[in-house]
């Protein structure tokens, strides 16, 4: 199978986070806002979020299956050489965590989640934004083993490892009949996360997880149009990051059953200093692979969640700020990247003693944003949200 290119549309997707990140990865993560890092209400998505919890868990196997609506509004662009939008999008994504009864007399615990951390996808049929993005779509699928250990009744650690594949398509026109380049790949690629979780009191849940970079390394083809150019495919290769991510969290819970959980996350975006396309042709090198400087800057997300349970039905809420991390002098149609705000709301109700259904929805507003530099002149506006999850758990 061949390897090819999706680094241009790595950086060109607008969705529920900064960058092209996914954080909500099952019916709790979207109902609360991702804020499920210290406090897990039984929930096998506990193996993503925070491993570490799969040891204080009941002593049964956990199964959380997911499908995530997200629906991607047009961005609007307004310009000094006219206004444009980007099509709507809609995409169904579904994901599946797993964790296993206690292993020994130690309480080791096995998870596995079966996920989307970033991707989507951005069109631009204008003049102007398909230039550069006439058509930009990842998919990218992360399937995460992992493994807990306890080192006492209150505290606990786990580790994992990320097999990441990603495929996607690239297209860009710059000189309508004349330039273009149209690019289509996949790749795999691996990476690793940490976990710690510690509960001092009943009351009181701490953790902090830690994702590492991955660098997705991409070889294949790129099937290109220049005067200077037979038209056909190039070889090709390039090399982006997936940032590294840490989050510390903590949560409080009332006698009431009501738990706060508060979350800070930083995310290592600075990583991304440059888009380079390295080509193996002379020609082609010389045309199509001039590195493109992108200078991100590391950000921080504030998270927080609110859970109440009750006898059968647990509700929870969540809001979100997020920062972008664009800046001013790369921003362009590849990414129309804004800072956000997020709030949530879903519940899960517990059918039996083995099985539960849950329902989130999760609503990202992005902000409007100037831009004034080389390429844009203009501003970007609209882009936002909607995330609407059903989830199944079941428990044996």
């Amino acid at each position: 199978m061949k390897k090819a290119v999706l680094l241009s549309f790595l950086t060109s997707v607008y969705l529920v986070a900064g960058g092209y990140k996914i954080p909500e990865n099952s019916t709790n993560a979207v109902a609360l806002g991702a804020a499920n890092v210290a406090h897990n209400h039984e929930s096998a998505d506990a193996a993503f979020y925070n491993p570490a919890k799969m040891v204080f868990m009941s002593d049964k196997n956990h199964i959380d299956a997911n499908l995530i609506y997200i629906g991607l509004e047009k961005v609007q662009y307004k310009g000094t050489t006219g206004n444009e939008s980007s099509e709507s999008e809609d995409y169904i994504i579904p994901n599946l965590h797993y964790v296993s009864s206690a292993l020994g007399d130690n309480g080791a615990r096995v998870g596995l989640s079966i996920v989307s951390p970033g991707g989507l996808s951005k069109r631009w049929k204008g003049t102007q934004g398909s230039k550069s993005a006439e058509e930009f779509t990842l998919k990218v699928l992360e399937i995460n083993p992992s493994v807990a250990f306890k080192i006492n009744d209150t505290l606990s650690f786990a580790t994992g490892f990320r097999v990441l594949y990603s495929q996607g398509i690239a297209k860009a026109i710059p000189a309508t009949g004349v330039v273009s380049q149209d690019m289509k790949g996949n790749s795999i690629d691996f990476g690793y996360n940490l976990a710690l979780a510690y509960n001092p009191t009943k009351a009181i849940e701490m953790g902090i997880t830690y994702r590492s970079k991955v660098d997705l390394n991409l070889e294949g083809d790129a099937n290109l149009q220049h005067p200077l150019l037979t038209t056909g495919n190039y070889a090709v290769n390039v090399s982006v990051p997936l940032p590294a991510a840490l989050n510390v969290a903590v949560a409080y819970t009332l006698a009431s059953k009501t738990t706060l959980e508060l979350v800070y996350e930083r995310t290592y975006w600075s990583s991304y200093k440059e888009l380079d396309f390295n080509y193996q042709n002379a020609t082609a090198e010389a045309i199509f692979g001039l590195p493109r400087a992108k200078n991100w800057k590391d950000t921080n997300t504030y998270r927080i969640g609110l859970t109440q349970e009750l006898q059968d039905l647990t509700l929870m809420a969540g809001y979100v700020y997020d920062n972008t991390p664009v800046p001013n002098g790369t921003l362009g149609f590849e990414l129309p990247d804004t800072d956000s705000q997020a709030i949530s709301f879903g519940g899960r109700y517990r059918v039996n003693e083995s099985t539960d259904i849950g329902l989130s929805v999760l609503y990202s507003m992005h902000e409007s944003r100037t831009v004034n530099n080389s390429s844009l002149t203009g501003e970007f506006s609209d882009g936002n949200v909607l995330g609407v999850s059903l989830g199944l758990g079941y428990k044996f």
